[in-house]
C-alpha cells in the first residue's frame, strides 16, 4: 500500500475511533465534522512525532512498571489531542482511560481488517 494511502487510511481510522469513543462516553464530546477531522489528524501526527519522544523520556518508568506506563503514554497522546483540537473535551481520568482503550481497539480491529483485505489483494495479483 503506498504511503499516502496508508496515511489517509490511518487518518480515517483515527476519525472512526474518535467517533466511537464519543458515542460510548458521555463525558467525551467532540464537535462535528471539522473538529473531528482535525482531531483525527492531530492524533495521528502526535502518535508519529510526539509519542516516540514521550516514550523515550518515559523508558525508565515503562521498565519499572513492566510496560504498564506505556499505556499512559497513549493517554498523554489523547490529552495532547484534546488540548490542541477545538471543540473537543474529555472530562475525567477514567474517561481518558476508557477512550484510550476504545481508540486502541478500533485501530487494532480496522487495521487487522485492512491487512486481510490488502493481503488478499496481493495474493490475487500473484
Amino acid at each position: 500500500m503506498p504511503w499516502v494511502v496508508r496515511v489517509l487510511v490511518a487518518w480515517g481510522i483515527n476519525i472512526l475511533a474518535l467517533l466511537v469513543a464519543d458515542w460510548l462516553f458521555a463525558s467525551f464530546t467532540i464537535g462535528r465534522w471539522g473538529p473531528i477531522i482535525f482531531a483525527g489528524a492531530v492524533l495521528g501526527l502526535a502518535n508519529v512525532f510526539l509519542k516516540p519522544l514521550v516514550t523515550f523520556i518515559a523508558i525508565p518508568l515503562i521498565l519499572l512498571t513492566f510496560g504498564i506506563a506505556y499505556f499512559f503514554v497513549n493517554v498523554v497522546m489523547l490529552l495532547f489531542t484534546e488540548w490542541v483540537a477545538p471543540n473537543f473535551s474529555i472530562d475525567g481520568f477514567w474517561t481518558y482511560v476508557g477512550a484510550t482503550i476504545v481508540i486502541w481497539l478500533v485501530n487494532w480491529a480496522v487495521w487487522s481488517l485492512v491487512d486481510v483485505i490488502v493481503g488478499d489483494e496481493a495474493r490475487r495479483r500473484r
